[in-house]
């Protein structure tokens, strides 16, 4: 009885170590696209009232908690029964995210001053306030969705010729890295202005070390939600463009002869701005 008991300890710890060692290599191939995901997260999750920046990242990490819960069982299962469904998937999501990089990249250059006037002339009611709320947490819930969708395809691929146990783990382990890890992150970032408050208040010095460290953050928050725009944009057509150049195999001997990430870049681009010229006349025969 006693050897049964300790021969499974010993099932249990060779399993263990076999989840961990397959987790650091998908650790390793996620790392891109997880880098990607908490700029793209961290735009989507900035630009809201002080006040209400924790509730609404917490309504953000509890959708993206749902979405691992669909696209987990849901990835297991086409994996294992119809593995074409998977690439075709990946395609439509990277359609979306290339068309969500080239909109900000239009909006920046045509509809700019436009944005601005209406930012500093238009005296929102809080009804209208808490709408545009909802909608930016849909749409970092939708960005996250598709983020997850490749993100998990990734980390199964790693783990593909394991027994399903293990897969099972490996995959689930990341997709919960992916959300706690990034959205964490993202609440560290946000919060840098009222941490950086408290550091002032600490002390009464004029030119104490909190005191210094404190402005710092002040200062650096605008810079960084700044950054985090501009690096969100560059990382939804970086991700979209990998997912076509790892699917479509012709894409990637067109662009052999240049740097992998350039040539993403350059895919996300282009099939962006084609889904841009698309959608945008349809947009205007819905409104007119």
């Amino acid at each position: 009885m006693a050897s049964g008991f300790f021969a499974l300890l010993d099932d249990i710890a060779s399993l263990m170590d076999d989840v961990g060692a397959m987790s650091k290599i998908a650790g390793k191939k996620t790392a891109g696209i997880l880098g990607d995901d908490l700029a793209v997260n961290a735009e989507k999750a900035s630009g809201f009232v002080s006040s209400r920046e924790i509730p609404v990242l917490w309504a953000i990490t509890k959708g993206s908690l749902i979405n691992k819960v669909i696209i987990l069982p849901v990835a297991f299962a086409l994996s294992a029964f119809l593995p074409v469904a998977v690439t075709v998937i990946l395609l439509l999501g990277g359609l979306y995210l290339a068309y969500e990089g080239a909109e900000k990249i239009h909006e920046y250059l045509f509809h700019r001053e436009h944005g601005k006037k209406v930012a500093v002339e238009q005296k929102l009611t809080k009804e209208e306030i808490l709408a545009l709320e909802k909608d930016k947490i849909k749409s970092a819930i939708l960005t996250d969705f598709i983020l997850s969708v490749e993100i998990v395809i990734i980390a199964l691929g790693t783990v593909v010729n394991q027994t399903i146990t293990i897969q099972i783990m490996v995959v689930s382990i990341i997709a919960l890295i992916a959300t706690v890890g990034v959205y964490g992150i993202v609440a560290l970032i946000v919060r840098m202005d009222d941490f950086g408050f408290k550091l002032i208040a600490m002390t009464e010095e004029d030119d104490s070390i909190s005191d210094k460290i404190g402005q710092f953050l002040v200062n650096a928050l605008p810079i960084v939600i700044r950054s985090l725009s501009v690096i969100g944009t560059i990382a939804l057509l970086l991700v979209s463009g990998g997912i076509f150049m790892h699917n479509l195999e012709f894409l990637h001997h067109w662009f052999s002869g240049i740097p992998s990430l350039l040539g993403e870049f350059i895919v996300g681009l282009i099939v962006g701005t084609l889904c841009l010229l698309v959608v945008i006349p349809i947009k205007k025969l819905v409104k007119g």
